[in-house]
């Protein structure tokens, strides 16, 4: 204890606030996981977005789509985990690609099936979000893993890496809208004649 100008006993003044020793650790994780999902949603869910857009203009799609709203909660796990299961292994297949040399056909492997798989899930998703969440083992997982990155985008790492990423996103995003717009007009030349 400290004394002040009267007399009395005052309590010391509080120490700068320390960065926890996890916290520190896991900052080079977080900024690399960061990275990484920011360039994958600047670069992959664009189109993979307007591809699933696409898809869902199809008449027997949105048809498919009212059978699976139609399923009870266990069916709808069991139809959301199978292109999990099928196109899980694309990503030995195209490590084994580029690791024989075959660098090109690795990395077309990984795309499509990633892309492929992504879509696929993510509208399966949408459509039996609230029958999935019926599951009470689905929705602990799925509660889980949106609360630990709900963390990580909280931290400092990760808020620092997005300031640095939103032009780049911003940029990416006119690109992909200019080379939409140049298909647009490559089709609309295909079609008239």
């Amino acid at each position: 204890m400290t004394q002040d100008d009267t007399g009395h006993d005052r309590p010391p003044p509080p120490l700068p606030p320390r960065r926890r020793p996890v916290r520190r650790a896991l900052t080079p994780l977080v900024v690399v996981l960061a990275a990484i999902y920011f360039l994958i949603d600047a670069l992959f869910l664009p189109p993979v977005r307007a591809f699933a857009r696409w898809l869902g203009r199809f008449r027997l799609l949105n048809r498919l789509a009212d059978g699976i709203r139609a399923l009870p909660p266990y069916p709808t796990l069991a139809l959301f985990l199978v292109p999990l299961i099928l196109l899980e292994p694309v990503k030995p297949v195209a490590a084994y690609l580029v690791a024989t040399g075959h660098i090109v056909y690795g990395v077309t492997v990984l795309v499509i099936g990633e892309v492929l798989k992504i879509t696929i899930v993510e509208r399966l998703f949408h459509i039996g979000r609230d029958k999935l969440m019926m599951i009470p083992a689905f929705a602990w997982a799925y509660n889980f893993v949106v609360g630990w990155l709900a963390y990580l985008q909280a931290l400092p790492a990760w808020q620092a890496v997005l300031r640095h990423v939103r032009p780049i996103k911003a940029a990416a995003r006119r690109t992909w809208l200019r080379v939409r717009a140049q298909l647009h007009g490559l089709l609309a030349a295909v079609r008239k004649r």
